[in-house]
């Protein structure tokens, strides 16, 4: 596995693990508040992580080709 797949898989990966994060905290009743800051800002961090991914992707098209 090259570094670029290796890259591409681990924030995919840290995506899913943010984003489903983010749903257990916010959609848990009866959490402490403490879960609901945590929950959107792990939700912050999956928006944020998939935006970086998708300029990777297309940083990493445009040197390779």
């Amino acid at each position: 596995m090259s570094l670029k797949h290796f890259h591409i898989a681990f924030i995919s990966i840290t995506v899913l693990f943010a984003a489903g994060f983010a749903a257990w905290c916010l959609l848990v009743p009866g959490l402490p508040q403490m879960f609901q800051v945590m929950g959107w800002l792990s939700a912050a961090g999956a928006i944020f992580l998939l935006v970086y991914g998708i300029r990777f992707l297309k940083k990493i098209n445009t040197v390779i080709t």
